[in-house]
């Protein structure tokens, strides 16, 4: 029988349809992949390539000064960094002029190494660097909400085939990100207690859904998953800040988040899959109500008319299946 399950954190209904589902090894997207080289010749994030990115903002690097990770402003930037936050009213027609922050973090040297087969020292000078740009961006007074987010592989919407993310600072709150600050501030109100936390405790209590844990993190597919193998990662400590992250914390992420993408590349044939950081701003970062915390969406199935038209979604992968499959998951030895 299906099950038609609510989301209390995005608010959206989820049919899980137990009659369409598919075993979790049926989501692997075997495919022919072409080879990349270590090192590119045209691709403008390969070392020796700096005139080809207008300038360095934050970098990591070795002992010899050669760096590890580095982040660049975007060349096609979606915002422009110059100019004032003008905001125009005629009738219904309103718009503010586009400025805003929006920058590339390049995760690696290497041209052919995803983020699953990095050493867990290199995510975490990943993981260190869209902290250190959060942070930054919302230094900028223009600035009322930063994304970081990451778009790994063709369907999911990359671009360049370098490892790389992108922050983006803008210069208005997105209407999803302020309805779910409404709804737990709401939650809260009603119940006196953080959705985020209660909805963490909930799952560690359960254990069936939980995919990889560590003394600060865990990481689960949520019982309403708006799709296949859907992960949260959501930190224990309560915070609003991702920006406030501490150094225990951030390598405990870095070796969650490593543990998880090895059980997606390798159980899943490394699918494509986006990554988003959701989070409010230091500013914010005390509130009792809001819980910052990652969104791993591995892209395996597709949104079609459905989802369009109402606004649900349909998961043809059991969520309690989908984290079994990938606590199962055989890794090598990293």
């Amino acid at each position: 029988m299906p099950e038609v399950r609510l989301n209390q954190v995005t608010g959206e209904w989820v049919i899980i349809a137990t009659e369409r589902a598919r075993r979790p090894e049926e989501f692997a997207q075997a495919r022919e992949r072409k080879a990349l080289p270590r090192f590119s010749p045209t691709c403008p994030f390969c070392p020796g390539h700096d005139e080809a990115v207008p300038g360095v903002t934050f970098e990591v690097a070795d002992g010899a000064g050669a760096w590890l990770v580095r982040s660049v402003p975007n060349k096609y930037s979606a915002l422009m960094p110059d100019g004032d936050t003008d905001r125009h009213d005629l009738g219904l027609k309103t718009f503010l002029s586009g400025v805003g922050r929006h920058e590339v973090i390049i995760e690696t040297p290497a041209h052919d190494v995803p983020p699953a087969l990095l050493p867990l020292g290199m995510l975490q000078h990943v993981l260190d660097a869209y902290r250190h740009r959060f942070v930054a961006f919302y230094k900028d007074p223009r600035v009322e909400h930063v994304v970081i987010f990451k778009n790994h592989g063709e369907a999911a919407g990359t671009s360049l085939e370098h490892p790389h993310s992108q922050v983006v600072g803008m210069p208005v709150v997105p209407g999803q990100v302020r309805r779910r600050i409404e709804d737990a501030l709401r939650y809260y109100g009603d119940l006196g207690a953080c959705l985020y936390c209660r909805l963490l405790g909930e799952e560690l209590a359960d254990g069936v859904r939980v995919v990889a844990e560590n003394a600060s993190f865990v990481a689960f597919v949520p019982y309403a998953a708006l799709s296949p193998f859907h992960l949260w990662i959501f930190p224990r400590r309560h915070s609003a800040d991702f920006g406030a992250i501490r150094d225990s914390e951030l390598a405990d992420l870095a070796a969650v988040l490593r543990d998880t993408l090895r059980r997606l590349h390798f159980g899943l044939d490394d699918p494509a899959y986006n990554v988003v950081i959701r989070s409010l701003s230091p500013e914010e970062g005390a509130v009792k109500y809001f819980h910052w915390y990652l969104s791993l969406v591995p892209r395996v199935s597709k949104a079609a008319g459905f989802e369009l038209g109402t606004g649900m979604f349909i998961n043809t992968a059991l969520p309690e299946a989908s984290a079994a499959f990938l606590r199962n998951v055989t890794l090598p030895e990293a």
